[in-house]
């Protein structure tokens, strides 16, 4: 029987196999001249230079200033978020950085299927009647491959940092600006491209994870739209459409029809979750306004394919020059796209202005140089503290639980680790730093389940340079099981946890009994097996305890 030696990649191998096969196949079948004299036509070497240097600049980021390359799947974020406008390394590098390698990924894949239709309409060579390469700078196909469309990817993503509402971070909002410029010009070729990214999403992992194998277990995890940053990305597709609008109807080229165009917005927006449409209640709750989201993707769809479609007349024929009537009609669809990106862009302005709030943080914390690390329950958000709206029966002012990162001089204040996160998993580790340098902090929690009390009594430890501190202990929590007339209850300590036994105004406290040793307190004896703790008292036995376990 023929075996495969087991250092061979055989399952990686079937994958790029199979893929080189079908592009052999393809280009027997086909004429790939054709593809590549159409691609010559607009790109330097028929090639996407502009989307090429790009995201190569993103990788490096992630690989270099973030740590990834040391660090593939916890790469440093915290510093590189946009805080706010006196944080000006955050909101400078807050498009160009990623929160793990998952999102990397997807928005270079999103990137390398997009931005080349966008680029594509760009064109390395200038399509301006009567212009000619190399006649300047703006006009050489070199400069217009390596230096003004980068150029202009900078200057977008710099645009959804400064706009964006909240601490993001991630190219996704020049990614959907791609698209938009996109969708303006080949609406449909665009919604194919963008399913192709999901071919290439899956090539990528098939390399990365040949198999999978999966077991059933609980999993704690928000919903998936509360990890959208939807603002930024419509920010991002709006100006992308209006750049795109802009240089079709300065080019006079040929335009898509309304339909075309509507089909191919509202396709792409409602596959990107553009309609999600959600606001927050305290650290674990989401509130999803499901039926507004979609009203409004429809509505936009159309104002873009009227856009697009319109013509270049004046609304009124023979209208005094410079008058309002003397405006094109697609003008008015530009001016319209531009006051909605100022309606998602203006809330951000007085947002970024306020800086995190400047209070001592509660508990003891872990200082590291200019970071403060704590854990804390039930405390205002620091980064909305500052201004309360209420709008719809929300409230921008909620309050937090969970380990909480702080730096005054950089003015960040975040939750890193929810209770409820923490709880789950039992241990989780921040990382904070800046250029250059990176250290990490662990919170690891231990407790007890107390019988029906619905809660734990609990600790929360805080773990940096090999240091441990305790940050965080919950008030003792009472079982509800009552014997021999006697209250129990678990009480958390700096040195671990004791039973309390109340009775007649008169409370005894003694250790958690251990695997061999019990305890006896008021009569009743308190043995431990396994990770359960049982009261006992004559021929009474109840379950009052139980360790904690995590995931």
């Amino acid at each position: 029987m023929l075996e495969i030696p087991g250092w061979i990649p055989f399952h990686r191998l079937a994958v790029v196999f199979a893929l080189v096969v079908a592009l052999v196949a393809l280009s027997l079948a086909d004429r790939p001249g054709r593809v590549l004299a159409t691609l010559r036509r607009r790109f330097l070497f028929g090639l996407p230079l502009g989307t090429l240097v790009s995201a190569g600049g993103i990788l490096f980021v992630y690989l270099f200033v973030q740590g990834g390359f040391s660090s593939w799947y916890r790469p440093l974020v915290i510093p590189f978020r946009a805080w706010s406008y006196f944080y000006p390394l955050g909101m400078a590098t807050a498009a160009f950085t990623h929160s793990s390698s998952g999102h990397l990924v997807g928005n270079l894949v999103g990137t390398l299927t997009l931005a080349p239709i966008a680029e594509y309409a760009w064109s390395h060579y200038p399509t301006r009647r009567g212009s000619t390469s190399f006649g300047s700078f703006r006009e050489n196909p070199y400069a217009r491959a390596l230096v003004i469309f980068p150029a202009g990817v900078f200057i977008v993503g710099l645009f959804t940092s400064l706009f964006a509402l909240g601490p993001v971070i991630g190219f996704s909002g020049v990614v959907f600006a791609f698209a938009g410029f996109a969708l303006v010009t080949r609406p449909l070729t665009t919604v194919l491209a963008f399913v192709s990214g999901r071919v290439l999403s899956l090539f990528y992992n098939a390399l990365q994870t040949p198999e999978v194998v999966a077991t059933a277990r609980p999993v704690f995890s928000t919903p998936w739209w509360a990890q959208i940053a939807i603002q930024g990305h419509a920010i991002g597709l709006l100006v992308g459409i209006i750049l795109g609008v802009v240089v079709v109807h300065h080019r006079e080229t040929d335009r898509p029809s309304a339909l075309r165009s509507f089909t191919g917005v509202l396709l792409f927006a409602v596959s990107e979750s553009l309609w999600a449409v959600y606001w927050f209640r305290g650290s674990d709750t989401f509130v999803l306004f499901q039926a507004i989201g979609f009203a409004l993707v429809v509505a936009l769809a159309l104002v873009v394919a009227l856009t697009v479609s319109a013509s270049d007349r004046p609304l009124r024929d023979r209208a005094p020059t410079g008058s309002l009537l003397s405006t094109r009609r697609w003008q008015v669809g530009v001016a319209v796209l531009l006051v909605v990106t100022a309606a998602l862009t203006g809330p951000a302005i007085p947002y970024n202005l306020f800086t995190a709030a400047d209070e001592d943080l509660p508990g003891e914390s872990v200082t590291v140089r200019d970071y403060d690390v704590t854990y804390a329950e039930d405390v205002p958000n620091g980064l909305t503290a500052a201004f309360e709206i209420e709008l719809f029966g929300e409230s921008t002012t909620t309050n937090t639980s969970g380990v909480i990162v702080k730096s005054e001089r950089r003015g960040i204040w975040t939750t890193a680790v929810s209770t409820g996160r923490l709880a789950f998993a039992g241990e989780s580790t921040v990382r904070v730093g800046g250029f250059g340098w990176q250290e990490q902090v662990t919170a690891v929690r231990d407790g007890f389940v107390v019988t029906g009390a619905g809660t734990a009594a609990y600790r929360v430890f805080l773990v940096s340079n090999g240091t441990s501190s305790l940050a965080y202990t919950t008030d003792p929590v009472r079982a509800e099981p009552v014997v021999a007339g006697r209250n129990i209850s678990v009480v958390p300590t700096e040195t671990g946890y004791d039973i309390a036994v109340s009775s007649d105004n008169r409370t005894v406290r003694g250790p958690m009994p251990t695997q061999n040793v019990s305890t006896t307190l008021a009569g009743v004896q308190f043995v431990r097996e396994g990770e359960f703790v049982f009261a006992e008292y004559e021929k009474t036995r109840v379950r009052v305890a139980r360790e904690e376990t995590y995931q």
